[in-house]
């Protein structure tokens, strides 16, 4: 007989989940994740990790031959790319527009480097001239930006900060979380040194493993390093045995976690990576035309507007936690409020992935429209549907 006071059978509800992540994962990456689970040096995981870093190349548009993921979430994808290149001492400049370039600067505190924060104001991105100075300054060893702010829905352009930081002699440390499969990320083509991403945005697979790159020449310094990596967990240099052609055994990777990803990346790529990007656009312009006409503004600058993260306003005397609880409780719709400096005052909208298509848009905007009306926003009934159903037709 079971125990009286066991906790009750998992029976998780079925939510819309348009946040700034997880995103609502495919059902195709669902069920390869219930597939039988093999032993972690099993030959046919050994030859799963090999399809999973071309893949993974692919998508990082890289031939970096130290491409994999990391057994862990996003966060453990930004540990290791600074702890693996930062040693104590060494100097580090970090781009700071948003909670994400600010944990980067903390991480890289923790591991010992000295660090120089360059700082916009949230919503705002870097230009070259922002940087230029504060390199010459602190003649650093890495540093680090991010391209896609979660926080702040800010898309960072990085392909002249790039040459601006080869140019100097120090590597450059990009943070994709929420942009891989959503907007171009080319590694190669940029010259960037360390990359990391996350599952459970655009790729649309649960949080649990990210997805990480190392040029050569990243490694090159990792190998040169005085002192061990801060972390055993995360240090590259036996992580490479183990993804490498050796298959050294440093960790019990995530089995079930890895068939996930590996479909996910399947399912990008059959799509084609430029498609998969003008889906993400074309959602996230029928969502601005809708909130347009619900009087919603965007944080980020025209221009630099993240399409798979929708960072808005919330409107003047709109209850901000109470439409999120109400989009939640009765329509099933999770989106994201906002963080540090912009708690209370905007809502983080996600369209990642396989949560990024039109019938998403439409039954956030009339279940928005409601709750707005509710509390006695001011529009035309029914004009965010409207509009968003007009971008539509007009880019089919």
């Amino acid at each position: 007989m079971p125990s009286a006071s066991l906790p009750a059978p998992l029976d998780p509800p079925v939510r819309t989940l348009l946040g700034p992540g997880p995103s609502d994962t495919h059902p195709r990456v669902l069920a390869a994740m219930s597939k039988s689970t093999v032993g972690h040096l099993d030959s046919y995981y050994l030859q799963l990790m090999d399809g999973m870093q071309q893949m993974l190349r692919s998508v990082f548009q890289t031939k970096n031959r130290m491409t994999f993921a990391v057994s862990a979430t996003g966060s453990a994808g930004m540990e290791a790319a600074v702890v693996n290149v930062v040693e104590p001492g060494d100097s580090m400049v970090v781009c700071v527009n948003g909670v994400f370039g600010g944990r980067m600067a903390d991480v890289a505190g923790r591991a010992g480097a000295n660090v120089t924060k360059v700082e916009r104001p949230w919503g705002e991105v870097f230009a070259v001239g922002d940087l230029k100075e504060a390199i010459a300054k602190a003649k650093p060893k890495a540093v680090g930006i991010v391209l896609a702010e979660t926080s702040t829905g800010a898309w960072q352009p990085i392909e002249e900060i790039a040459a601006v930081v080869r140019e100097s002699g120090a590597m450059l440390i990009v943070d994709a979380v929420t942009a891989l499969g959503g907007l171009p990320v080319e590694v190669d083509r940029w010259g960037v040194d360390v990359i990391y991403s996350g599952s459970q945005k655009c790729l649309s697979c649960p949080p649990g493993l990210a997805p990480i790159s190392f040029s050569d020449r990243a490694l090159e310094g990792i190998l040169a390093r005085k002192t061990k990596v801060q972390s055993w967990y995360l240090d590259v240099s036996m992580l490479a045995q183990y993804w490498g052609s050796d298959r050294v055994y440093h960790h019990t990777a995530p089995i079930n976690m890895t068939y996930g990803l590996y479909e996910a990346l399947r399912l990008v790529l059959d799509e084609g990576l430029e498609n998969c990007f003008a889906r993400h656009r074309r959602n996230h312009l029928a969502l601005k035309a809708g909130l347009a006409a619900l009087g919603i503004t965007y944080t980020a600058a025209q221009g630099h507007q993240l399409p798979m993260l929708n960072a808005v306003r919330v409107p003047e005397g709109i209850d901000d936690a109470r439409v999120r609880g109400e989009l939640l409780s009765r329509f099933g719709i999770e989106i994201g409020g906002g963080l540090g400096a912009f708690k209370g005052k905007v809502w983080r909208i996600g369209l990642m992935g396989y949560g990024s298509r039109p019938a998403n848009v439409l039954l956030f905007l009339a279940a928005l429209e409601q709750l707005l009306a509710e509390q006695g926003h001011q529009f035309d009934g029914g004009a965010g549907v409207a509009a968003a159903n007009a971008a539509y037709s007009s880019t089919k």
